[in-house]
């Protein structure tokens, strides 16, 4: 691409400015040799990645959704000087940046058709050599794959390269799959930086890298739901004491947290076993319990009487509740798999 480096060192001369072409995560493209530089685009160069507060301020500005050269402000703290920034783009997607370093004010806006010009050359180039939708989708998933098998740094930062996002960016999972997130295999979706609106199933956000973390969290959550646990919301920070039934590790059987539990699974007919669950999720409360079973309060004390005889337990009254509950909802998670 020496045409574009050469409209680049041209409009350096012309102007009497340094120029800096940078992609969207801000990592150097095409640079002049022309004129002194400061601390943020030296950096930029030879760091290749602005200073954090830099990049916060393309942020703030509004930048990447600006309609043309904006001039931004100078952060003395960074030994950041004035200058202009353009944002490059192929039709809607932002592909980069033209900076025109300029501390003295020297290029005002009536100065900045030959700017103009530069960003469209240096524009169209990039977007030749941009892979098209579907070899994009296609590296993607591949990346994705890849991460969801367990955390890969290397796949991580060519994935924010690939999508342009922020090398902080994080993902949350959702099971089932929602509009606007990357479709992954299993029924999921991944969302990247999602809002505390609308909270995905797998709770709160974690670095791309660890996107195995995030589904394996969804899938439990999920499994959790299957199984019957009463959530106040469908998400991984919800699931309160059911941490301690998805935590539980394989050697840990129903039968162990309370044998009562193996009793009530022996039984020919599942009525005693979804009495139990029902009556304990509803802390000993008959009148609810009746309701949500549809059945007669006698119907429901026959049962009861029956559920102590064979487990010990009586399911309005300590002890043994809170194991027995537990132990319950244990056997519906392994089934629910």
């Amino acid at each position: 691409m020496t045409d574009v480096q050469q409209g680049v060192e041209d409009l350096a001369t012309l102007l009497g400015c340094p120029v800096l072409v940078e992609d969207p995560q801000h990592h150097p493209l095409w640079w002049s040799t022309q004129g002194d530089v400061d601390d943020v685009r030296m950096r930029s160069i030879l760091l290749r990645q602005p200073p954090p507060a830099a990049a916060a301020l393309v942020s703030r500005l509004r930048l990447p959704d600006a309609p043309g050269p904006v001039r931004t402000p100078a952060l003395p703290e960074l030994d950041m000087a004035e200058r202009w920034c353009v944002p490059l783009r192929s039709g809607r997607d932002l592909i980069g940046y033209l900076w025109l370093l300029d501390p003295d004010g020297r290029v005002g806006e009536e100065d900045l058709e030959p700017v103009r010009r530069c960003a469209a050359v240096v524009a169209d180039a990039l977007a030749r050599t941009r892979p098209t939708k579907e070899t994009r989708e296609k590296r993607r998933d591949h990346l994705l794959a890849r991460l969801m098998a367990g955390p890969d740094a290397a796949a991580a930062r060519e994935l924010v390269e690939l999508e342009g996002l922020s090398p902080a960016a994080t993902v949350a999972v959702s099971t089932p799959a929602a509009a606007g997130g990357w479709p992954l295999p299993g029924g999921f979706s991944a969302h990247t930086d999602p809002s505390a609106i609308g909270a995905r199933t797998s709770g709160r956000p974690v670095p791309i890298v660890e996107l195995a973390v995030a589904v394996d969290r969804a899938s439990k959550t999920d499994r959790a739901i299957r199984a019957g646990a009463l959530l106040p919301a469908p998400t991984w920070d919800a699931l309160g004491a059911w941490h301690l039934v998805v935590a539980a590790p394989p050697e840990v059987t129903p039968g162990l947290v309370h044998p009562g539990a193996e009793v009530l699974a022996e039984q020919k007919r599942p009525d005693l076993m979804v009495t139990a669950r029902c009556v304990l999720d509803n802390g000993g409360d008959v009148t609810a319990s009746a309701e949500q079973l549809h059945i007669h309060r006698t119907t429901l004390y026959y049962r009861l009487e029956r559920i102590e005889a064979l487990t010990g337990v009586n399911l309005r009254l300590a002890p043994g509740r809170d194991a027995l509950q537990l132990a319950l909802q244990l056997a519906a998670y392994r089934a629910a798999g």
